[in-house]
């Protein structure tokens, strides 16, 4: 099959050449690329305005703002976590010295499971870091309700939460502070990007210190900080996607409707419906594979899909306490991980994207309803 006639499992939101080309101009007539110039304010105020976010700090990629956290709130010991996620959850721990604890997975929402939080709890437990896994938004009030009884800090990984809103609210808003990545595989993308939410200007202030390698001043170096800095093209680039997004997250929509009434009546298939007063974004459309049921394993669909052009994705698969860093931990043991054990060996993410066609979606169909 030639690549042409391949359906990746997403594509990149592009902003139109002909408006890019002409903010590019006028970052080539400045002469100010980077360091905190005008379109990287511009960028983070619409952000913060679109986001129904307080404040907000840009960075050059998804994973500098999770490492800038932990370092914001001064993390040590034990952070409590979830196996299911993208490596780079659990990587920013082991990058601060911090020893990941993991707990199992709410089967309802694939995030971490409130119930699981307690018995993990040690005298050097210092955070919980839960994921928005797809975008689904985690059982918030009571891990806050858990943060809170113990005087424990809570760091969401928001990667997959662009947008995502709960009664109105932004999902951003909760916890200590939420990390969102802006990769090109996004539903909003900056081609690299992240960005840090949070709730004061004070912790603003020292985020945009902590990426800016500490300076203040020209003379001035108050912290051990990191180079995390956005440059102008790339926020350039944001404030145009930013136009379009919305756009795009109905086109995945319509997708994920689709989805749902051709694979509603396939034994063997399970999905997640919307969740009531949540605004989502359709990041990701994971289909789950009850071998026994549909007659056929995940890794038998996924292969069959490829032989057909059809690129899904095993996501998350393996889980993160499978690596080989982090499997001699004793809470990275199988047999205390059930759910999510069983979330990764069924799991595939179809394509989800702005750009898939009524024929797209039928040939995807047509490798799974039998």
């Amino acid at each position: 099959m030639m690549d042409k006639d391949i359906i990746t499992v997403t594509s990149p939101l592009l902003p139109d050449l002909e408006d890019f080309n002409a903010m590019l101009r006028e970052i080539w007539n400045s002469k100010w690329i980077t360091n905190n110039g005008s379109f990287h304010k511009r960028f983070e105020q619409a952000l913060c305005e679109y986001l129904k976010v307080p404040y907000i700090s840009v960075f050059t990629n998804g994973t500098l703002p999770l490492l800038t956290a932990l370092q914001s709130m001064r993390i040590t010991g034990e952070v409590i976590t979830t196996p299911y996620s993208f490596v780079a959850t659990t990587h920013s721990l082991w990058w601060n010295g911090i020893k990941p604890v993991f707990v199992d997975i709410d089967p309802a929402t694939g995030g971490i499971d409130p119930d699981k939080i307690e018995a993990a709890i040690t005298p050097q437990t210092t955070a919980i870091m839960p994921v928005h896994v797809y975008g689904k938004p985690c059982r918030t009030r009571e891990i806050q309700d858990i943060a809170d009884k113990y005087g424990l800090r809570v760091i969401y990984d928001a990667a997959h939460a662009f947008g995502i809103e709960v009664d109105g609210k932004s999902i951003l808003t909760e916890g200590d502070l939420s990390t969102l990545s802006f990769h090109a595989t996004k539903v909003f993308n900056t081609i690299e990007g992240g960005a840090l939410v949070m709730h004061d200007a004070e912790t603003k202030q020292r985020i945009d210190h902590l990426k800016n390698f500490g300076f203040v001043s020209e003379t001035d170096v108050v912290a051990p900080g990191i180079n995390g800095k956005m440059d102008e093209v790339r926020a350039a680039f944001g404030l145009l996607n930013l136009e379009q997004v919305d756009a795009a997250i109905e086109a995945r929509h319509q997708v994920a409707i689709r989805y749902r009434e051709a694979l509603r009546p396939v034994e063997g298939i399970t999905f997640w419906d919307d969740m009531p007063g949540v605004r989502h974004n359709y990041s990701y459309f994971p289909i789950f594979v009850d071998a026994t049921t549909y007659g056929m394993t995940r890794d038998q669909l996924y292969f069959k899909m490829r032989e057909h052009g059809v690129l899904g994705r095993r996501y998350f698969y393996p889980l993160i306490s499978d690596f080989s860093t982090y499997r001699g931990l004793p809470s990275a043991r199988r047999e205390n991980l059930p759910q999510a054990t069983r979330m990764a060996e069924s799991v595939i993410c179809l394509p989800m994207h702005h750009e898939l066609t009524d024929a797209d979606i039928e040939r995807i169909l047509n490798c799974i309803v039998r």
